[in-house]
């Protein structure tokens, strides 16, 4: 019988999607997004759980356990984010949410990324506005 080994890393991003969720109390009912093609499972958050996640703790506790460097961004196309010449963004995941909940129907897309793929990031958050 072989048994299969996650990496506590793994299971402490689960945890911050479930803290995600807690965090912004009942009003978080994010629609869960599967792709298993591309080794990854997310959630797309409404405009009220964005802010929620925004100005909660969540962002900090996720980067505890998730290093910025393991994190990857899309940024709408409007964003005032920095990017470096090589397309490197250069914010905090709370800076990559606020941003998008600070503009009308502003939302994100979290992905949690399976090991050893998507160039070894853990986590990706895509921003969007109207």
């Amino acid at each position: 019988m072989r048994v299969r080994r996650f990496g506590a890393g793994i299971i402490m991003v689960a945890a911050g999607a479930a803290a995600v969720c807690a965090a912004a109390g009942e009003a978080v009912a994010g629609a869960p997004i599967a792709q298993p093609d591309q080794g990854r499972v997310g959630m797309h958050l409404s405009p009220e759980e964005t802010r929620a996640v925004a100005s909660g703790p969540v962002p900090a506790i996720v980067t505890m356990f998730v290093p910025l460097n393991r994190m990857g961004a899309g940024l709408h196309p409007e964003t005032e984010i920095y990017r470096d010449e090589k397309g490197g963004v250069h914010a905090s995941l709370r800076q990559v949410v606020m941003e998008a909940a600070e503009h009308p129907g502003g939302s994100v897309i979290v992905y949690v990324n399976a090991p050893g793929t998507r160039g070894g990031r853990v986590l990706d958050i895509y921003q969007s506005w109207d």
